[in-house]
């Protein structure tokens, strides 16, 4: 594989230009901006932004959020979600928020998240895939004449089946009222409901307050094998309805708080042990080898 080096001046230029993109996203049209237009649509579009960034997630009413939407999440349309209008320079009193698509000749009324099996989007219960339904209201089925919309059996990794579920578009205020995680104010194009690295990661394996909370001290500091896994550990046998707190996990583990270096003394202890269990299993397979095998120059006869 052939190796691409560029210079200083070439790597800053590069950062400039995903920097333009993520502020920027679709709005330029295709046509970069010159310094002049860049300047002038940050100073207009950057202070709105910032003040009214809306949240988009997807869940059950009353649950976890499942899925957190960013810049490149598609959409029922097959647009990303950055193709959608996210900017208002003045957010609507009503709900729920609509953000249509801005994709030419696109029918889609508001963005609206279809989760994916594997890296296939999820079928409908007629078989066929959200692409083969309207992208307006009703997303009825074009292939065939029995569906009368989109409604997929699939079932989520909180337990509770897709059609149960949500996209949720809310303010930063109606955020923090569900507490939730905001992050921090960024300057960014259709940011939606990311807030930090975690929310890349599935509902139910999101270990903060949108997700199903941090484990407890205990059970990181409880004795086992290497092989536990401290996740799978905590929340087995938990579940995930709607009636489940997540605000209480999060009360729970607001005493828990542990610092870089008890984290590192953690892993270190858990690396130590599995080291130890594959030194151990090695010595105890080759010494049943060792007993099973028959003395050089006996044979078979001899034996017995």
């Amino acid at each position: 594989m052939e190796r691409m080096r560029i210079n200083a001046d070439a790597a800053a230029a590069v950062e400039k230009y995903l920097e333009y993109r993520r502020i920027v996203g679709e709005d330029d049209g295709g046509q970069l901006f010159t310094p002049e237009e860049y300047e002038e649509y940050k100073n207009k579009v950057l202070p709105q932004r910032m003040q009214n960034r809306l949240y988009v997630s997807w869940g059950v009413p009353g649950g976890i959020d499942c899925k957190l939407i960013g810049p490149e999440t598609p959409c029922f349309c097959t647009h990303r979600y950055k193709q959608h209008k996210t900017d208002f320079k003045q957010i609507p009193e009503g709900r729920p928020l609509l953000l249509p698509c801005k994709v030419k000749g696109c029918r889609c009324e508001s963005y609206h998240y279809v989760p994916l099996n594997g890296s296939q989007p999820v079928r409908c219960r007629c078989k066929h895939f959200p692409d083969e339904h309207s992208e307006a209201g009703g997303f009825v089925c074009k292939r065939c004449s029995t569906c009368v919309g989109f409604h997929s059996p699939y079932t989520c990794g909180c337990r509770q089946p897709s059609f149960s579920h949500e996209t949720l578009v809310e303010t930063k205020e109606e955020r923090q009222a569900r507490g939730r995680p905001v992050g921090k104010d960024v300057p960014y194009a259709a940011m939606g409901g990311l807030t930090g690295f975690s929310s890349l990661a599935e509902g139910y394996m999101r270990l903060d307050d949108s997700g199903v909370g941090a484990p407890p001290r205990d059970v990181l500091e409880s004795a086992g094998t290497a092989m536990d896994h401290t996740v799978v550990k905590t929340y087995e046998g938990r579940q995930l309805q709607p009636g489940f707190d997540v605000n209480s996990v999060a009360t729970q583990m607001s005493r828990v708080k542990t610092s870089e270096e008890e984290d590192m003394a953690y892993f270190e202890r858990r690396y130590q042990e599995r080291l130890k269990n594959e030194k151990m299993a090695k010595h105890q397979k080759g010494a049943s080898s060792s007993r099973a095998k028959p003395p050089s120059g006996t044979s078979p006869q001899t034996q017995k």
